[in-house]
């Protein structure tokens, strides 16, 4: 149940996708290149990134395609969120996100002590007729403090 891997840097990445058979065309690499800058990541911020670095030329939809293999193949980690919008983390270990509803972003939270409560909770109490593959915690917040930026 237990994720322990981030992203691959770039030459492993390229590795990983020789050894499925897959090329490392020039819209994986910046996809790729995008998720490591960013960490997590809607489609839309990954094509905000990569028009703001002038890297390539690729469609969300492309872009879409991409997160979306990459995820099945588990060098990203989906992430649901509010609004039916997915979000992709570089992190595939089980840790818990802070969703920032104001900024809209994701920061991580490693809390391992929760983390084996919740698994061994789960372990003793599992869904009937289920088996418990990963438990994803979201604390869905906004900042408690004004800061200077938002008084202006």
């Amino acid at each position: 149940m237990r994720r322990t891997d981030s992203a691959p840097d770039m030459d492993r990445f390229r590795a990983i996708l020789k050894s499925k058979g897959l090329k490392s065309t020039p819209q994986r690499l910046v996809v790729h290149e995008a998720m490591l800058s960013l960490g997590h990541a809607s489609v839309d911020q990954v094509c905000k990134w990569i028009a703001d670095n002038g890297k390539t030329d690729i469609c969300a939809a492309s872009v879409y395609n991409v997160l979306n293999d990459l995820s099945a193949l588990g060098m990203y980690k989906r992430i649901p969120s509010q609004g039916n919008k997915t979000y992709y983390d570089i992190h595939t270990y089980s840790h818990i996100h802070i969703y920032d509803r104001r900024k809209d972003e994701y920061k991580d939270h490693i809390d391992k002590e929760f983390t084996a409560m919740a698994e061994a909770w789960f372990k003793e109490h599992r869904p009937k007729g289920y088996r418990v593959d990963d438990i994803e915690v979201q604390l869905i917040c906004h900042p408690s403090r004004k800061s200077k930026k938002d008084a202006i």
